[in-house]
């Protein structure tokens, strides 16, 4: 295989570069501010398999710039809040710069959680679990 351009690290690493990332316990803080919209991007199965942020929406990684997007038909209204505040997450923080990167090109401010999903119970993060189990 061709050595590629850019490895996904130093995509991710660029992309950190010029976002904006909160620490978990500055999330934890801010649990419950009026305007916040925690976005968890992760797959279904591994919100399912570890829970979630409580309040969070799940938005998959795979349609976020499509749901962003006031012009696109997947346009999503949570997205359309005047005000609000959007923090990403996902499982390491990878995705979510990722993510972030492209939603600010797209001109759609957020922010993301730098370590994700990771350290959220451990620093204290209530955690929100399916009803009939893992």
């Amino acid at each position: 295989m061709a050595k590629l351009r850019m490895s996904s690290a130093e995509m991710v690493a660029r992309a950190r570069a010029r976002i904006r990332e909160i620490e978990t316990p500055d999330l934890i803080a801010r649990l419950g501010e009026p305007g916040l919209v925690v976005v968890d991007i992760r797959d279904i199965r591994e919100r399912r398999r570890t829970g979630w942020i409580p309040g969070s929406i799940h938005a998959p990684r795979g349609m976020v710039e499509f749901w962003v997007d006031p012009e696109s038909p997947y346009f999503k209204e949570v997205f359309g809040q005047d005000g609000a505040s959007y923090v990403f997450h996902c499982a390491s923080g990878w995705r979510s710069a990722l993510t972030v990167a492209t939603l600010q090109e797209m001109g759609f401010e957020a922010a993301h959680l730098r370590e994700g999903f990771s350290t959220w119970a451990a620093e204290g993060g209530p955690v929100e679990r399916p009803a009939d189990g893992p």
